[in-house]
């Protein structure tokens, strides 16, 4: 606690391998805050930098921490094939607004295994002419992987974009059974 008997803000993280390359998780008290696609140290270093800010408190890589255990072991027994679904708090601090809605709607309306449109997504937070908009907030998603934006497709049947790159997005979509795996 702090000296006006609050508590002051932790943030700890760790790099866990997978087979999508290295994933950055932060969490705090609250919840994961963060997952990262690519960590390598370039990218893990900006990612901290950003968190800090944001969250106004230094990040401590901490593996071991139990604010991440869960986390870690729910990410490996997904890309283990393991698991279907995230059962894990989450701390929503870094995203607001209509951006939070459909994360919230993606995170509990489109299980494992299925993909939604854009353009669906937007009607079901009620902005039926929002598909964009709904792009910028799977672009805009802290927690990518445990919010499966990677599930979000062109309505025409197009993979559609996705920040980790189509790559990551097609493997993701290929361990769920979306779409064959690559043969090579």
């Amino acid at each position: 606690m702090d000296s006006h008997g609050q508590y002051e803000q932790r943030v700890v993280w760790a790099v866990v391998g997978t087979g999508i390359g290295p994933l950055l998780l932060a969490a705090t008290r609250e919840g994961l805050v963060n997952v990262v696609f690519h960590a390598t140290d370039e990218v893990r270093d900006g990612a901290l930098e950003r968190l800090a800010s944001r969250l106004g408190a230094e990040p401590v890589e901490e593996p071991g921490s139990p604010l991440l255990a869960e986390a870690i072991r729910q990410v490996e027994a997904y890309f283990a094939g393991e698991r279907r679904d995230f059962e894990l708090p989450l701390d929503w601090s870094l995203i607001s607004g209509f951006n939070r809605e459909v994360l919230r709607e993606l995170a509990s309306g489109v299980p494992f295994g299925s993909v939604v449109g854009y353009g669906d997504l937007a009607r079901r937070v009620g902005q039926p002419g929002a598909a964009q908009a709904v792009g910028t907030a799977m672009g805009a998603n802290p927690l990518p992987v445990v919010v499966p934006c990677h599930r979000v497709v062109e309505s025409g049947g197009g993979i559609g974009g996705f920040g980790g790159g189509l790559e990551t997005k097609r493997h993701l979509l290929a361990l769920e059974g979306v779409l064959p795996e690559p043969l090579f």
